[in-house]
């Protein structure tokens, strides 16, 4: 008999409870509700798969590597501003430095190997596999309902790649390269160039891989501007986290981008990573989607688009304009729509959980790669505690 969801969760909390608690216990000492669920993450989470499988074939073996990334998911579930904060608390904190592999307080690496480690997790984005691996482990029989789809600001202390002035130069720069590219075709002197991909990004994406639409969503820091609840503009610096969240607040797929990326340049990528890796039916969208080809492509890929209409969508007509152009209301959801678009709100809880209890909001990396693999690492210690929420709700 095919157990249900709730019955799988369930499973293994009493595994947690009757098994494996009580052996840490009786090795690290006793164990306070952050422990308990960062000893659930590394059960749940592949973390000595993965590592034994990047290792190199040739040269001294990395054997510290796992107690560094069980200390960087530590740092996340106890949401540590910085990785000082977390070697100081590794000081003091017998029970936390034995869970993570340390003996002694000299047995701790020093700071500097703390950030070449992090730099590796976020080159072989480490964090991301791990959370792809918990997700197929606790989400592959599992029907979900509704995907809710969304985007955070996440402000950075960084600088921006460019000035403007470089930008003009990076400009003309390029209108230069075009007109001596269109004398030389004129000319005939070469074959035929390369037609450049033509359409908007959303609709190329509709034609790429996925790998393809990810190569091209820009990554770089930058400013972005985002309507608050009181219709007020807000800019930030840094970058812009996109989260696919399911019923139960699981966070399924993430995807970072630029602060100035749209909304609707992510939803493509996002809802072919989703599908990817779990079953759903519905996917919630604000009016930021509303795009004729973000439906169809979500057709496409057998759910059922609910995206709240944008105001673009209606017409007012002029006063100058004959009357036989007459007034266009914008169209509005179903009663049956809107029931189920109110769903729509875990996705702002999870980003609300995110940057309060999992580090989200202490961001002191530098770069899109480290930026993600310190957001992803929260993501992964959320998704767990939510999924063992799942078995307590019932």
């Amino acid at each position: 008999m095919q157990l249900t969801s709730r019955q799988v969760v369930t499973q293994f909390a009493h595994l947690l409870q009757e098994e494996l608690f009580p052996l840490l216990q009786s090795s690290v000492g006793p164990l306070n509700g952050q422990m308990r669920l960062l000893a659930s993450v590394i059960f749940l989470a592949p973390l000595g798969r993965i590592l034994y499988a990047r290792r190199a074939s040739t040269g001294r073996p990395a054997k510290d590597r796992a107690a560094l990334a069980t200390a960087f998911l530590a740092k996340a579930v106890l949401n540590l501003p910085t990785t000082r904060d977390l070697i100081s608390r590794l000081r003091v904190d017998e029970a936390l430095r034995r869970f993570c592999g340390w003996s002694s307080i000299q047995a701790l690496p020093h700071e500097s190997k703390f950030s070449r480690a992090f730099a590796e997790f976020a080159e072989t984005e480490l964090p991301q596999q791990l959370h792809e691996a918990v997700i197929a482990t606790t989400q592959n029989q599992r029907l979900i309902g509704h995907i809710a789809r969304d985007s955070t600001a996440i402000p950075a202390r960084e600088r921006f790649p460019q000035t403007t002035q470089q930008k003009k130069q990076k400009k003309k720069a390029k209108q230069r390269a075009a007109k001596q590219c269109k004398r030389t075709r004129s000319k005939g002197s070469f074959g035929k160039a390369k037609a450049a991909p033509s359409g908007t990004r959303i609709q190329r994406q509709r034609h790429q891989k996925l790998a393809g639409m990810l190569s091209e969503l820009p990554r770089q820091c930058d400013i972005g501007a985002k309507k608050n609840s009181h219709g007020n503009l807000q800019y930030w610096r840094g970058y812009k986290l996109h989260l696919d969240v399911a019923d139960g607040q699981v966070p399924i797929s993430a995807v970072l981008t630029s602060a100035s990326v749209h909304d609707s340049q992510v939803a493509i990528p996002l809802m072919t990573l989703s599908s990817q890796r779990v079953v759903h039916l519905y996917e919630l969208m604000d009016s930021a989607y509303d795009a004729d080809a973000i439906h169809a492509h979500s057709r496409q890929l057998n759910h059922v688009p609910i995206i709240a209409p944008h105001g673009r969508r209606g017409t007012t007509r002029p006063s100058q304009l004959p009357k036989v152009f007459p007034n266009r209301p914008t169209p509005q959801l179903s009663p049956a729509q809107q029931d189920r678009y109110k769903e729509r709100t875990m996705s702002e809880r999870v980003n609300a959980r995110l940057k309060d209890e999992f580090g989200a909001s202490h961001l002191r990396v530098r770069g899109a790669a480290k930026v993600m693999a310190h957001l992803m690492f929260g993501v992964l210690a959320l998704t767990v505690d939510q999924w063992l929420r799942m078995g307590k709700a019932g």
